[in-house]
């Protein structure tokens, strides 16, 4: 039997719940970003949920239960898929803007995985465009928020932190091992194969 030249990562799970202190009716995008040896070869790549409100039984938590579910192929681990996430709702104006904006690589290792991810909003640099931007209903955002998972430019936005998005991943492996790679223990102790 021949060595794989593959090795395959599924992720299934959920964008479960966010928690935006003074903000109501947001939908949350999401979607994956990987390097250049990575291949999607089954599931969606991005996604967007509904629209969810705060409920008296959870007056501080927006529940989405948005499912995420994807498959690649990789030759390298450099690159390993991250999820990124844009939170949107209305502003006083009723137009949508961004709530929110985070990142976090899945998880190496085989499993389920809890992530709660802090969320950032892009602040202006000055009050003149501060003032701007209030009275024209037109706040900073990214023009591709994929920006949020690399590094480049990302040290001149001025950023502040607006909420939190917990996100579940169910992570499964294919031929790592066989490829030399090791991800460590699985969550019950077992060597994942």
């Amino acid at each position: 039997m021949a060595a794989p030249s593959v090795f395959l990562l599924a992720v299934s799970g959920e964008i479960e719940s966010g928690e935006f202190p003074g903000f109501d009716d947001l939908y949350c995008k999401f979607s994956f970003v990987y390097g250049q040896d990575w291949v999607p070869t089954a599931g969606l790549e991005e996604g967007i949920s509904q629209i969810t409100s705060k409920s008296s039984v959870s007056p501080t938590t927006l529940v989405w239960n948005f499912p995420i579910d994807i498959t690649f192929k990789s030759t390298n681990p450099f690159g390993w898929p991250q999820i990124v996430l844009s939170v949107y709702g209305p502003d006083f104006f009723g137009h949508d803007v961004v709530r929110g904006y985070g990142a976090v690589h899945v998880p190496f290792v085989p499993g389920r995985h809890k992530r709660t991810i802090a969320m950032f909003v892009p602040e202006s640099t000055s009050r003149l465009q501060q003032l701007t931007s209030w009275f024209t209903g037109r706040r900073p955002e990214f023009t591709d928020p994929r920006v949020v998972a690399r590094g480049e430019g990302r040290e001149v936005t001025r950023v502040r932190s607006q909420g939190f998005v917990t996100v579940t991943f169910n992570v499964m492996t294919k031929d790592l091992h066989k490829l030399g790679y090791d991800v460590g223990q699985g969550p019950q102790g077992l060597h994942q194969a």
